[in-house]
């Protein structure tokens, strides 16, 4: 075989080559990051959460950040929070001022707090991040879950003309879990961590004494060794004589 056979074609270089080019990204894309569900109670404030990722640092004239709510998912999206410069609050109807920026771009923090949560607050809220050199402006949504307490239901009637029916009682969102006594636990963990070290001490003194009993067994017979061959000698040179 010819040395110039061996060498790769000038198209299969090529080919190479573009693939190789193919597979690396033309550019660092933004990663905007927010929980994708958040429950809130009724009447109470919330905190949106949301961050970003970007190989640049936040330069308050070219960043850019939208905050915009969707009540439906064929809904058009309404802008009510901005930052061009600086933080601007739309104050729709819809919040009024109960929209609170809470964030810090500076830190890739764009978060924000809704106060006063109310029912019609429920939606998706999506979070757009654009940072320049970043070519790609970056998108995360929330879905807002609004909770209200329920009311445990009264004894049915029938109610007689005149008379109030007894007052509802209030049902927590959830019920508490029943407290555990851990002091039980705690009394069997020390009693189990107690018996296993003394198992482990006693062990390791059989261990030693067995160690010792077998250094003088071999001591014993190291003498008995050098007695017998003493002994022999011995005879040796009476037998000589």
């Amino acid at each position: 075989m010819s040395p110039d056979a061996r060498l790769p074609q000038p198209t299969v270089c090529l080919t190479g080559l573009g693939l190789l080019l193919a597979l690396v990204p033309t550019g660092l894309g933004m990663e905007v990051m927010a929980p994708a569900t958040i429950n809130a109670l009724n009447g109470t404030s919330v905190k949106l959460s949301c961050t970003f990722n970007s190989c640049y640092k936040v330069e308050n004239k070219q960043f850019s950040l939208n905050w915009t709510y969707q009540e439906c998912k064929n809904c058009s999206e309404e802008l009510f929070l901005q930052f061009r410069m600086k933080i601007m609050n739309k104050q729709l109807d819809r919040f009024g001022n109960r929209v609170e920026f809470t964030g810090n771009p500076t830190k890739y923090d764009v978060s924000f707090t809704l106060n006063n949560v109310q029912l019609e607050d429920e939606g998706t809220y999506n979070c757009y991040v654009l940072n320049p050199p970043d070519r790609q402006r970056g998108h995360a949504s929330i879905s807002l879950k609004v909770l209200t307490e329920g009311r445990c239901g009264a004894v049915p009637g029938p109610w007689h003309l005149g008379q109030a029916p007894p007052a509802l009682t209030r049902c927590p969102l959830s019920p508490e879990p029943p407290k555990r006594d851990s002091t039980v636990a705690v009394i069997v963990g020390a009693s189990v961590g107690g018996f296993l070290a003394v198992v482990i001490l006693v062990l390791m003194v059989v261990k030693c004494v067995r160690r010792k009993k077998q250094q003088r067994l071999n001591t014993d017979d190291q003498k008995t060794e050098e007695e017998g061959k003493t002994d022999g000698e011995g005879n040796a040179d009476e037998g000589t004589k």
